[in-house]
């Protein structure tokens, strides 16, 4: 197989340049270099990993834990967690199914009542005596097998009971970075790691925030790679030097989805989520793909971590997906 470049690999497997960056910083996956090519590109073998790396996490396994598993020759490891990850999956299925015969009862009893027009009374003697008959439920059982479709409609569906927030950023100003090239996101992080502990930035506004959005998106330039811009907020009054720009930020409403870095992929749930809601529609930037159509990704935590100069954040690295977003018209 030809080696593939982030660009191709991107739209295959539907990941991000920025994930695969990550899995390969976590030493899950490894790129090689062509002489004379100065971007990473993807073998079969490296290919092979990131497609048990996808079908690993489409299960909800978590990437420390998908590391060992790869590591983990003997595979007994790896027996070991399957084990325990499925005892806790029961658990949950057990805990959905008693949910769901408990609805189902008061719906029977709700149904026969409006048939008789009589009124429901949830406390009713025959109504408890059959909740807690359906709390004693058989154990549920799992398909053999299934195909990466199936998988894919699972994740779906789990990921439509998303915990999403409608929340009202103010306007403010912020200072600037943007990069366009290999690695933006780190290129602008590292500028603005040394802004914010250069200027004391936390000592001056310690409820500073952190954004970030592409600019340009991938696959808006032709060479395959994109640019990448961090907003941090500062007091009105604060003057910011080359290579940061001053700019005033008009705020307004999102609906947000907190998401464990860097699980990107979650931004197609949450357009789902605002698509199909009846209460709010987005509002997406004029100017569209260019700048990842007014989409913010918030850094959380990030500005206090980088003014104590903590590795890697220092925190468990959590990312608020922020669409603009407005009331519906009714």
């Amino acid at each position: 197989m030809e080696n593939l470049t982030v660009s191709q690999v991107t739209k295959i497997f539907d990941v991000t340049p920025r994930m695969l960056r990550h899995y390969e910083k976590l030493g899950l996956i490894k790129t090689v270099h062509r002489e004379n090519y100065a971007y990473r590109l993807y073998d079969e073998s490296t290919l092979l990993r990131l497609q048990q790396i996808i079908i690993l996490r489409k299960l909800r396994i978590p990437l420390k834990q998908i590391a060992l598993i790869l590591q983990d020759t003997s595979q007994h490891e790896f027996l070991a967690f399957l084990q325990a990850h499925l005892a806790e999956l029961d658990n949950e299925a057990q805990a959905l199914d008693l949910i769901r015969r408990v609805l189902t009862c008061l719906e029977e009893h709700l149904r026969e009542s409006l048939h008789h027009q009589t009124r429901f009374d949830l406390l009713e003697d025959s109504v408890v005596a059959e909740m807690t008959r359906v709390l004693s439920f058989p154990k549920n059982t799992l398909k053999e097998s299934v195909n990466m479709e199936e998988l894919n409609k699972a994740e779906e569906t789990l990921n439509k009971s998303l915990n999403v927030r409608i929340l009202m950023v103010p306007s403010g100003t912020v200072a600037s970075c943007h990069y366009v090239g290999e690695n933006p996101e780190e290129a602008v992080g590292e500028m603005m790691t040394k802004f914010v502990q250069e200027s004391r930035l936390y000592e001056k506004k310690p409820d500073a925030r952190m954004y970030g959005f592409n600019h340009p998106n991938p696959g808006v330039l032709e060479n395959g790679i994109h640019g990448y811009e961090d907003w941090v907020t500062i007091p009105d009054d604060m003057e910011v030097a080359p290579p940061m720009v001053k700019k005033q930020f008009p705020g307004g409403m999102y609906a947000v989805l907190t998401i464990p870095f860097p699980e990107f992929h979650l931004w197609e749930s949450l357009t789902r989520w605002v698509n199909e809601s009846k209460d709010f529609e987005p509002v997406y930037h004029e100017l569209g793909e260019e700048v990842m159509g007014g989409c913010l990704e918030e850094h959380l935590n990030w500005v206090y971590a980088a003014h104590n100069g903590w590795k890697e954040d220092g925190l468990p690295g959590q990312i608020d997906l922020m669409l603009p977003v407005r009331p519906r018209k009714k």
